[in-house]
């Protein structure tokens, strides 16, 4: 069971939580189900995980939803996915709303199809006025390939004159990725046991504590969440330093 956990963001309760959510097809493949069915329950830990996160005081939340990669599986699972997207946005909508969550998402969205792409639009306009958590959903999202359009943003500014390469460090580089307007991560949450990043956030997770549970996503609950973050406070983060 996790520790008490302060109701307001403290030293204790990371500002922003990014999380892998892996397992869904595994999870349904141990119960004989069809893998759309653990995708549908995976959409029921992003409620949970939604909702825990705004209790505890997190101000930022990103989910790998949908990675480049995937768009190389089977089609009818990639449709189901889309599907599936569409109705999360529909039905949840109202509801972060209600819970004052401002939804925003990152990476090469223009691939979605275009009716995922308006629904999304939908969703984050109507949030758009919430105070509370922020949801970053990140859809058809890698890394390696939002290094690469940051390198051309950098390029491009330098070539019509409004920076001098001179100028170019870090913190300039960060003002050109998508996640520009969100703070690092202070936690990555990795669900499912595996030990590895999966070309997600590789730029600002640099100084991220990792978190790795066994648990698969759709067995991932609110005491999970609670925990993760109950680790996090019990470490010294150094920064390099001593």
């Amino acid at each position: 069971m996790a520790e008490n956990l302060p109701t307001s963001p403290s030293g204790a309760v990371p500002r922003h939580i990014a999380i892998i959510m892996d397992g869904n097809g595994r999870w349904a493949e141990e119960r004989g189900l069809p893998r759309r069915d653990g995708h549908r329950a995976g959409a029921e830990s992003v409620r949970k995980c939604v909702e825990t996160c705004g209790e505890i005081g997190v101000e930022y939340l990103t989910l790998y939803a949908f990675s480049s990669e995937n768009w190389k599986r089977p089609k009818t699972e990639v449709d189901a996915l889309m599907r599936l997207l569409e109705a999360f946005l529909k039905e949840k909508t109202k509801e972060m709303k209600k819970q004052n969550v401002r939804l925003q998402a990152i990476g090469r969205i223009d691939l979605l199809p275009e009716r995922c792409q308006k629904q999304l639009h939908k969703s984050i306009q109507e949030t758009s006025e919430n105070s509370g958590l922020t949801l970053v959903l990140a859809l058809s999202y890698g890394s390696r390939e939002e290094i690469i359009d940051g390198i051309k943003s950098v390029l491009r500014a330098v070539r019509e004159g409004h920076i001098d390469e001179a100028m170019i460090d870090p913190d300039l580089f960060g003002k050109h990725l998508y996640t520009r307007y969100y703070p690092d991560p202070d936690l990555l949450i990795r669900t499912s046991g595996e030990m590895r990043i999966s070309n997600f956030l590789l730029w600002q997770i640099s100084y991220a504590e990792i978190y790795i549970t066994p648990k698969l996503w759709p067995d991932f609950g609110n005491d999970d969440l609670k925990e993760a973050v109950a680790d996090y406070a019990r470490r010294h983060r150094r920064f390099g330093a001593l």
